[in-house]
């Protein structure tokens, strides 16, 4: 699909269930979103995986003039705001990940997590940047493409290293030289101190663009965050070294969240029910209700919602069952309202409740569909 954002068209896949944690997964420069194909297709079984295009990359339009990093983070909000997406975890390759610790420190309440493959807090020197701008400028993608793959992959003859290769040299020399800028002008100081989030920074052994000694500088940078050096393994490894690096992410994505469960457990809740909802549940708090609230804000919105083994979808199809199966009529109303933020369609309520008459018994089913019908027409006349 395209999305017009910012006076461009931004070309973004989006896979997996909806209501699923989403993932967006930014690219390295000089490749597209199709560097992450072989992990995508993996998560997108239990995420919502967002991918785009950066400018001047794939399909994306070219803007003209030269990309700041704080250019590029807005870009990504963009897109994540099109989407209707408030936080995500992200996980960024080079120049991509690079974008994503920008995200974190400029709007750190949209960053679940941070996946950080083969970056750095700033590329040095400067001059070698300039010198690849100019390059480009004057001879095209086919100046630089033999230096890039050299310190990309390992093995250049691969059939993943010939798609890499068609890739960069199909990239815009304009939309190029553009991210070569915000590289060339990043720097590690604004960064400093304003990344908090939890991290997990992954390098293979060989990399030359940003080796191993950069990696060990964002693991110091963020405090909490690991660090892991894949051997044998260069610069673009999504490819040379798929299963490892989908094995990495998988890890990051079912790490529990660091720090306060409770307010892990209000963010879900938020994203689940509404922030309307939960302002106005918070609003009529006392002191008789205040520990029952910490309590499941905390261990089942904190501990059961958060868990990566099941998509938000499913979790929002297992609670319409289970509250219409127990008659909870109170709750089954209130994960109806919810489907409009876990992606649940008015279809397959029908079909739990379907599953809820033949497993559970007509009479519980048939009251549950009535709740459903007024409630989803109430829905329907707010639009």
């Amino acid at each position: 699909m395209f999305i017009a954002i910012r006076d461009m068209s931004v070309h973004v896949q989006v896979q997996g269930p909806p209501g699923a944690p989403p993932v967006l997964m930014m690219h390295s420069l000089g490749t597209g979103l199709h560097v992450w194909d072989p992990q995508a297709d993996i998560l997108s079984r239990t995420h919502r995986v967002i991918r785009f295009d950066l400018r001047g990359h794939g399909l994306t339009g070219v803007v003209p003039g030269e990309a700041t990093m704080a250019d590029l983070a807005e870009d990504a909000f963009a897109v994540m705001d099109a989407l209707g997406i408030p936080a995500a975890h992200l996980a960024g390759i080079s120049i991509g990940g690079r974008i994503a610790m920008e995200m974190a420190a400029a709007q750190p309440g949209r960053v679940l997590s941070l996946f950080l493959l083969d970056t750095a807090l700033e590329f040095p020197p400067p001059s070698n940047w300039q010198a690849r701008i100019e390059a480009v400028g004057a001879g095209g993608m086919a100046a630089v493409v033999d230096g890039v793959m050299a310190r990309w992959v390992v093995d250049q003859s691969s059939p993943s290293s010939r798609a890499l290769r068609s890739m960069l040299l199909t990239t815009p020399a304009q939309g190029y030289a553009a991210a070569c800028a915000a590289l060339r002008d990043a720097r590690a100081a604004p960064l400093q101190g304003r990344l908090q989030c939890r991290a997990r920074v992954v390098v293979g052994e060989l990399d030359q663009a940003s080796p191993v000694s950069a990696a060990a500088a964002i693991q110091e940078a963020i405090p909490g965050s690991t660090l892991t050096v894949l051997p044998g393994v260069s610069h673009i490894p999504t490819f040379e070294a798929a299963e490892a690096i989908t094995e990495a992410l998988q890890e990051h994505l079912a790490s529990p969240p660091v720090g306060d469960a409770h307010a892990a457990g209000m963010a879900v809740r938020k994203a689940v029910l509404g922030e309307a909802h939960v302002a106005r549940a918070q609003a009529n708090v006392t002191a008789l209700d205040a520990p029952f609230q910490d309590y499941i804000t905390r261990n089942v919105w904190g501990q059961i919602w958060t868990r990566p083994g099941l998509p938000r979808h499913t979790r929002s199809l297992l609670t319409l069952a289970v509250t219409a199966a127990l008659a909870r009529e109170g709750e089954f109303g209130l994960h109806v309202r919810a489907t409009r933020n876990t992606g649940v369609t008015p279809e397959e309520i029908a079909e739990v409740l379907l599953q809820v008459g033949a497993y559970a018994g007509v009479p519980v089913a048939n009251h549950a569909l009535k709740i459903a019908k007024d409630i989803l027409a109430q829905m329907e006349d707010a639009r």
